[in-house]
């Protein structure tokens, strides 16, 4: 920081300091004024005349009113326009009091608003000049009286500019902050979201998964001693399911590594494409489903290719923790329009535990997903028995996040 910077901090840590060192200025220039004659047989000449001791005390007082002009500018302005007017009327030859008037009128303008700085120089300029014409010593065309109109003129423009553009100022300001909070607003919302698409790719992976592995271990154990083959199978799938659940966490994980960590090894998303994996998966836990498809080959955007995956996966696994044992499950995949539409059904009994009032978290994250993709959701129980989970999907569209964005 240099010297010059330096010196305008200090000054403004102490305000007060600063104005009384422009009074004390402001009254050595109204000192050597009053030495000189405008209007000696020469022009203007210094050292001519010598200052009464009522115009020293008026320009003291004018002076001693400005170390105030921050804290109280009209009362300043009042007090130095009036010592302006006394020195105007009674004052001969005339020193330039009405100097401290233009510096508090200025100082007026400064820190009000604009009809204010207005009134208050009107009337200023309209008090002083016309003391001066009406009631000084001097004659009213003289331009002693032309220079106190023009003086107040130019004190009040000078500080509204100066208002002006403190507020100009100010308005960027504000409006930099505010576009930087509102980037700082923007920037947590997209982790929040990005938190929650986390922690739902999160519980439909463990939620699947550990439920396949707790039926397949369920068998083996039931198995083992009768049926040792069957065991050993059952035991293959939980090492699969697990062997899939460990591959998948390892693919949501690292999306939380830094940029600077190493690569570790990922997989696309899941989408339509591995329906019938999915399918299987449950079949080889026991859970009969059937699929019917009617999309023509649609090719999906991976966002909602992945939301329909996982809808069907969080139904079935649904069907398979709540259903009962004999349960079967329809899922069906059609194109409608502009859409595509999810539908799992189950003919369950509904012996366990509902998934509406389980208080798992596998509805709420699949409305959020489908939410999230501008789709929509419906879920609940069937006429006769059983559930029903209906998705519907746009296959061209933005989520969320990128419409707020734009």
């Amino acid at each position: 920081m240099s010297t010059l910077d330096r010196t305008r901090c200090r000054l403004k840590a102490h305000p007060l300091a600063l104005d009384a060192a422009l009074a004390a200025g402001v009254l050595l220039c109204m000192m050597a004024g009053s030495f000189v004659d405008p209007n000696g047989p020469h022009g203007i000449a210094w050292g001519v005349r010598t200052p009464d001791p009522l115009a020293l005390v008026l320009m003291t007082l004018g002076a001693l009113a400005l170390v105030f002009r921050r804290r109280a500018p009209r009362t300043v302005l009042a007090l130095t326009g009036t010592v302006s007017v006394v020195e105007s009327v009674m004052d001969d030859p005339r020193a330039p009091v009405a100097m401290s008037a233009v510096i508090a009128l200025f100082t007026v303008a400064a820190s009000t608003d604009r009809l204010t700085t207005w009134r208050l120089g009107l009337l200023t300029m309209t008090v002083l000049t016309g003391a001066a014409m009406l009631a000084g010593p001097l004659p009213w065309y003289a331009q002693e009286n032309l220079a106190i109109f023009a003086w107040t003129g130019i004190g009040a423009t000078a500080g509204d500019a100066v208002r002006s553009r403190r507020a100009v100022v100010q308005a960027i300001r504000e409006r930099a902050e505010r576009a930087e909070r509102t980037r700082e607003e923007e920037a947590r919302r997209r982790v929040a979201e990005e938190r929650l698409r986390i922690a739902r790719d999160l519980h439909d992976v463990v939620a699947h998964h550990i439920a396949l592995v707790n039926v397949q271990a369920g068998v083996a154990a039931h198995v083992m001693d009768k049926r040792p083959d069957q065991a050993k199978e059952a035991l293959a799938h939980v090492r699969e399911a697990s062997r899939s659940a460990l591959n998948e966490l390892r693919a949501t994980v690292g999306l939380l590594r830094q940029s600077g960590d190493p690569e570790a090894p990922t997989e696309p998303a899941p989408g339509l494409d591995r329906l019938d994996e999915l399918a299987g998966t449950f079949r080889s836990a026991g859970l009969p489903v059937e699929i019917a498809r009617a999309d023509q080959g649609t090719t999906l955007p991976a966002a909602v290719g992945l939301a329909a995956y996982r809808v069907i996966q969080e139904a079935l696994t649904n069907v398979q923790k709540h259903a009962g044992a004999d349960a079967k499950a329809e899922v069906s995949v059609v194109r409608v329009g502009p859409n595509i539409e999810i539908t799992v059904l189950d003919n369950g009994s509904g012996e366990d535990d509902d998934p509406v009032s389980g208080g798992g978290h596998g509805l709420l994250g699949m409305r959020e997903r489908v939410t999230a993709l501008r789709g929509t959701l419906t879920t609940g129980p069937r006429y006769g028995g059983g559930f029903r989970v209906h998705a519907v999907l746009p296959v061209k569209t933005r989520s969320r996040a990128a419409e707020d964005a734009v």
